[in-house]
């Protein structure tokens, strides 16, 4: 049975390439009915936070990657960690290493300054007839796991392909403090062994950690699961993704009017095609997705591209949901929609002309909130001799059944009796009663902000 995991150490919020990272797992799982685990590798107890913990479930749950298990948090399972590493210790598999930080500092020193590559020597490591040193008083030891000496550590990864590292190259890795306390490689090995993982998909920045956690499973007698590699995310300019490209957080995409399902289409082309497949939902990722068709060449972010398809999904998204979207950014604007047009409306309206549930929201505010028309607009669309054509308008709309077909007619009539084009009534109107000269259909605005605002606001320019 497949068992993918995603393990994020919460130092941090889930940024988008931990978002992709996550994403693969789950659909990899969910292609083969298998299970999807959620892991938090908090064992940096200085950079992790709550905050960071809460900040990644939170995206998990925005973008509705569920988990089969978990979370499941490393602090919480020290103690089974420090049993496998007293069982290693008495297999010979790990031992103590009592060189302090300075005696190994002044060891790679020697190192480079001879031109070799810096590593520990292996001093405290035993060997058949080679006599240790004296054990030194007050000095706690850390714990080194015994790397195999000769061979080669080599896996077929499912995105780069045959990996091969010499065991030569790789020094005996710390796998607990001086405290006690197991690092970051070991823990990983524990939980991968612990909770069955078959595939661990994960980012090519833990490329070099591989050698040395499969040589880890070995020692511990566990299967080695397969391991694929996810090449890096570029920016749109090209260089990595980093906090200067702006979202850096999952959730920023939230506050920056994204929804869920675009980002979630748009990172899964992100690295992985299916053919030309551009517009699909996770459903027909999920029985398309497999590891065969990632790319190992670093991917690149494309904002214009997220843009086009969130508008894509903009305008298949139910009224409601749009509306109750809007609804939320607008009150955080402190703008109210009681008592307003139908905010269903307006936003169906206007979702087809929007890339981002900002833009919805920025289109749709003056049906809640008068904006008032700038000087130069007014100079320009409410001319002295409009304003004739535009007073007996607003007099035929004060008792005119509110539809958008009589307010089309009205409009049309007003246009015909004053032997003007179209566009010299229906602009000045937009000015008025949206500050704005670009509007969808004049009369549909009108229909939707209703009789009594629409009047108000045009006699407000013309009285």
């Amino acid at each position: 049975m497949v068992r993918t995991r995603f393990a994020p150490s919460p130092t941090g919020f889930l940024h988008i390439g931990g978002a992709r990272t996550a994403l693969f797992s789950w659909a990899y799982a969910r292609r083969h009915a298998g299970s999807f685990i959620l892991r938090i590798e908090d064992t940096d107890l200085e950079r992790s936070t709550p905050e960071a913990v809460q900040a990644i479930l939170d995206g998990m749950e925005w973008l509705g990657l569920g988990y089969d298990e978990g979370p499941f948090y490393q602090m919480r399972r020290m103690e089974r960690y420090k049993a496998v590493i007293q069982g290693m210790l008495a297999a010979g598999t790990a031992y103590y290493c009592y060189c302090s930080k300075e005696e190994v500092e002044a060891m790679r020193e020697r190192q480079m300054a001879a031109g070799q590559k810096p590593r520990y020597d292996g001093t405290w490591r035993p060997e058949p007839d080679k006599s240790l040193p004296a054990v030194p008083e007050g000095v706690s030891p850390v714990i080194r796991f015994r790397n195999p000496k000769d061979g080669v550590v080599a896996w077929d990864d499912q995105v780069k392909g045959r990996i091969a590292i010499a065991n030569e190259e790789l020094d005996d890795l710390i796998i607990a403090r001086a405290d006690g306390t197991p690092t970051y490689n070991f823990c990983v090995v524990v939980d991968d062994w612990d909770m069955k993982i078959t595939h661990v998909i994960r980012g090519d920045d833990h490329v070099n950690n591989t050698p040395r956690q499969i040589n880890i499973l070995k020692a511990l007698g566990a299967e080695v699961p397969k391991y694929a590699h996810l090449s890096m995310i570029l920016g749109d300019d090209g260089q990595k993704l980093s906090k200067r490209h702006g979202a850096v957080s999952v959730m920023q995409y939230d506050e920056d009017g994204y929804l869920p399902e675009a980002v979630l289409n748009y990172l899964a082309r992100l690295g992985w095609s299916h053919g030309d497949a551009e517009i699909f939902d996770m459903e027909q990722f999920c029985s398309w997705f497999d590891l065969d068709h990632i790319t190992p060449s670093a991917a690149q972010f494309n904002t214009e591209k997220l843009n086009w398809l969130n508008a894509h999904y903009l305008k298949l998204a139910d009224n409601a949901r749009l509306a109750s979207e809007v609804s939320k950014r607008l009150g955080l604007r402190s703008i109210g929609t009681n008592g307003g047009p139908d905010l269903e409306g307006v936003v169906g309206l206007y979702k087809e002309r929007a890339s981002t549930l900002n833009e919805l929201t920025d289109a749709v505010e003056y049906f809640y909130q008068q904006i008032h028309a700038t000087p130069e607009l007014l100079e320009k669309h409410l001319s002295a001799d409009v304003i004739p054509a535009l007073q007996g308008l607003a007099e035929k709309l004060a008792g005119l059944p509110w539809t958008q077909e009589a307010l089309h007619d009205a409009i049309q009539e007003a246009v015909t009796a004053n032997g003007l084009k179209f566009p010299k009534i229906a602009m000045p109107l937009r000015v008025m009663v949206a500050g704005i000269a670009q509007t969808p259909s004049v009369d549909a605005v009108l229909a939707l902000l209703g009789r009594d605002e629409t009047l108000r606001r045009i006699k407000g320019y013309l009285s």
